[in-house]
């Protein structure tokens, strides 16, 4: 019980923040936009900031549309500084996965048509 109190206890103080997945080219890693909301300056209008930050995702279990919240980490890279701690909310499959399907949907395969005499 003490370890997994002091494990929250050294998370807790850590840096997080929630944001969609826009990218998983990478190998272990993910690109997480956060959107927050700020008022102007000088207007005092709500205006919408997006940053993006790469976030190393060891399983490789977030895809693209996922909603996340990932957490501040020891620098893994040049640009990777967060981690993903958990995935809140997934994105709907919208994609074929089935292979039969695969083939008959692949636009890149040229199709002849015999021609009758």
């Amino acid at each position: 019980m003490a370890a997994t109190e002091q494990e929250a206890q050294n998370v807790a103080h850590k840096n997080e923040k929630l944001g969609e997945v826009v990218s998983t080219k990478m190998a272990k890693t993910i690109v997480v936009e956060v959107t927050r909301r700020v008022p102007h300056p000088m207007y005092k209008r709500i205006v919408s900031k997006r940053k993006k930050f790469y976030a190393h995702d060891e399983e490789q279990s977030a895809h693209v549309g996922d909603f996340v919240r990932i957490i501040e980490c020891r620098p893994l890279s040049r640009l990777k500084r967060w981690e993903l701690q958990t995935i809140l909310r997934r994105a709907p499959l919208v994609g074929v996965d089935h292979p039969a399907l695969q083939a008959s949907a692949d636009t890149r395969v040229k199709k002849t048509v015999k021609k009758k005499k």
